[in-house]
């Protein structure tokens, strides 16, 4: 059935864009029955209320607390772009012995790009990262327990921040589903956003580490601003006056 309202219509849009990832205005237009310049009002009203983000023809779900993408999205979104991101972050490593991966799949990539070829300590909620690194020589892993949410496996609760809170970590690795220079960086979870900010307080050296579009997206729930950062490792989509403007708050912006 057609949608009949600009109410139907744009929950039909919304619905659309968390199933695929993305929308594009003639498809959209083609699939409810009504003109491009309709779609494009209905996506600025969607970007109004803080439910997609408009991109050139289209549109892509903005994060919340009702919604999130799945780990298996992630890994399918973005990827040449993550993992030159994630090859950059894990060259920052310096002299660190002791680091934090947080969950997400650019997170599991900076593990995995880690040398081998020293002793190296790694704190992680997330079950992949340390599936990824149980076997690796010189790699000691530490998994944090915790109840383990099912579109990210990563392990959240009071078990798992009270687990962190014991360590100091060197350096932390951290990914947010936003980050903005008004709002910092921010995730739909609150328990997610619990296991963030005690790795911030563990840890002597924080990078976050993202692709362009996490940039002025703004979620649910802040865990870090943006001065509390050493480095911000990201690709040259994120144009480089915008990244002048973070590296003004104070962590060093690299772009790859």
């Amino acid at each position: 059935m057609t949608p009949r309202t600009a109410e139907e219509r744009q929950r039909e849009i919304v619905r659309a864009a968390r199933a695929t990832g993305a929308v594009d205005v003639s498809t959209l237009a083609t699939e409810l029955g009504v003109a491009r310049e309709t779609v494009r009002r209905d996506l600025r009203a969607l970007e109004d209320h803080g439910l997609v983000r408009r991109t050139h023809g289209g549109a892509y779900p903005v994060e919340s607390a009702g919604f999130e993408t799945t780990l298996a999205f992630r890994a399918t979104s973005h990827v040449p772009e993550k993992r030159r991101i994630a090859a950059a972050a894990a060259g920052l490593l310096g002299d660190a012995e002791t680091v934090f991966v947080d969950e997400g799949f650019t997170p599991q990539l900076i593990a995995e790009a880690l040398p081998r070829d020293r002793p190296l300590t790694v704190v992680t909620a997330s079950l992949p990262v340390a599936g990824a690194l149980a076997e690796t020589e010189n790699t000691s892993v530490l998994l944090l327990g915790g109840r383990v949410r099912s579109g990210t496996l990563a392990t959240v609760d009071h078990w798992t921040t009270k687990m962190l809170a014991g360590f100091v970590v060197d350096l932390a690795y951290l990914g947010a589903n936003g980050i903005s220079r008004e709002h910092g960086l921010t995730t739909p979870d609150p328990a997610v956003g619990e296991v963030k900010t005690q790795a911030v307080r563990a840890a002597r050296r924080v990078v976050f580490t993202g692709v362009h579009s996490k940039f002025g997206a703004v979620s649910f729930c802040r865990f870090a601003e943006v001065g509390a950062l050493e480095a911000i490792v990201t690709s040259t989509l994120l144009p480089a006056a915008e990244a002048h403007r973070y590296s003004l708050l104070g962590p060093q912006v690299i772009r790859v």
